[in-house]
């Protein structure tokens, strides 16, 4: 299928400075990023970003990249804003890779804008998660899914519950108890993307800090592309920067 990817490329970061612009063996990570969507079978991939200096190392290195206004309070609000300029059908398929994940694999981003139809307007994906330490943790993300592998809640909370498991005991994974971690990646039909930066944020995204939980409280549907094992993870730290520098000078 033919489908647009879109790379949002923010500069502020708190915990890794000028995030897009760090250097992963002689090349950008934003323009990493953007090599590796390009490998999948989008038809154009493309940096929204809000910084001109991002925009000059795209333009540089070959990469298609847009300015967006500085204000967007998400990354879907800002390829919402390319996506409203692009000559596409209602009906084609956008897909958000985040920019700080130089290590993403191009068959997910493929699975995921298969997911995408006229009663799914939005798709993301999903791994089990293997460790205890994961469930309770508030920065990993888990999502429950329908019978039809739609997402009925995303939470920063262990979820779901396992009550009598974690009656007896916190520190272990209870037997045949599988939570799924969702993978912050998501494809959208175009129509749906550019109605998304009007729907009104529910409390729910409030508290829990998941942009993806106004789409849910709206009554939308959101296919969930599972996946067995734990995609690479991308880079919010310094850290995981030397890890996939670590990668890539093998």
């Amino acid at each position: 299928m033919s489908f647009v990817v879109i790379i949002p490329a923010r500069m502020a970061s708190t915990r890794l400075p000028n995030k897009p612009l760090v250097d992963i063996a002689g090349k950008s990570m934003v323009v990493r990023v953007a090599e590796r969507a390009a490998l999948s079978q989008a038809s154009r991939v493309i940096v929204a970003t809000d910084d001109q200096r991002v925009l000059a190392v795209c333009e540089q290195a070959g990469v298609e990249a847009r300015m967006t206004r500085a204000d967007h309070p998400s990354g879907t609000d800002r390829i919402a804003e390319i996506a409203a300029d692009l000559p596409l059908p209602d009906e084609a398929v956008i897909v958000n890779v985040q920019g700080d994940e130089p290590l993403i694999d191009p068959e997910l981003i493929n699975a995921c804008a298969e997911r995408v139809s006229a009663g799914t307007p939005m798709a993301t994906a999903a791994h089990p998660i293997h460790q205890i330490a994961e469930v309770f943790n508030p920065n990993v993300v888990k999502v429950v899914l329908d019978a039809r592998g739609d997402a009925l809640m995303f939470s920063r909370a262990p979820l779901p519950w396992h009550r009598d498991g974690f009656a007896r005991d916190t520190q272990s994974m209870p037997p045949e108890y599988t939570p799924l971690r969702h993978v912050g990646i998501y494809a959208y039909r175009r129509d749906f993307l550019l109605r998304y930066p009007g729907l009104a944020l529910s409390p729910l995204e409030n508290i829990e800090a998941l942009e993806q939980l106004r789409v849910l409280w709206h009554g939308h549907r959101i296919a969930v592309h599972r996946v067995d094992e734990a995609p690479e993870a991308g880079i919010d730290t310094p850290e995981d920067l030397e890890r996939v520098r670590q990668h890539f000078a093998v």
